[in-house]
């Protein structure tokens, strides 16, 4: 496992992505809305296209994490609702907000909807880590038929993808990988 500093443009700040081995099984099934990439001598999955239920496009090109557009979803606070910014490479936790966290109205799970039409993304999911939320998140890769889900506990890093054709070991093998380094949010926004 190695690592490499990553200029975070939209925060000004340098961030380290942990390499972490992506499996060859599962690029013989990447599937559409993913791509592969080489950075800074490592090799990485980006999410390139993910969509609501009613096929809206998540991505947002005008903020870009580690230099790819990112995922935005939009989330009810107390104060109202909010812009997240998810980065895009798989494995990654890194986000910015259009809004400031409030103390006094503490969020324990992303109350997320789609930013364009306000479809719930949140679904009942058993997250597989430590903290054994019944809710999580639910993005659909192109087609519809291959999905990612995220547990909706702010602070919990599981995510899964389920990719038809990809065996069911070679699956759970890319959704274990996470890139905790340097520059990581440890934030109550952590998860996500």
């Amino acid at each position: 496992m190695q690592s490499k500093p990553v200029h975070n443009q939209a925060k000004g700040i340098h961030m380290q992505l942990v390499h972490r081995k992506i499996p060859r099984e599962f690029l013989k099934v990447l599937p559409e809305g993913m791509k592969f990439i080489h950075r800074h001598e490592e090799e990485f999955l980006v999410v390139e296209q993910l969509y609501c239920a009613r096929g809206h496009s998540l991505m947002v090109d005008a903020v870009r994490i580690h230099d790819e557009p990112s995922i935005s979803i939009a989330v009810k606070r107390a104060e109202g609702t909010g812009l997240i910014f998810i980065d895009a490479y798989w494995g990654s936790h890194a986000k910015l907000y259009n809004f400031m966290a409030d103390p006094s109205h503490p969020m324990l799970y992303a109350d997320a909807h789609c930013p364009h039409c306000g479809v719930s993304l949140v679904v009942e999911r058993e997250c597989e880590s430590p903290c054994r939320s019944t809710r999580g998140l639910v993005f659909y890769l192109p087609g519809g038929e291959n999905r990612i889900t995220v547990c909706a506990r702010l602070g919990c890093p599981d995510h899964r993808i389920v990719v038809g054709g990809a065996p069911l070991k070679v699956q759970e093998e890319v959704s274990r990988i996470n890139f905790f380094g340097y520059g990581i949010d440890d934030d109550a926004f952590g998860g996500i």
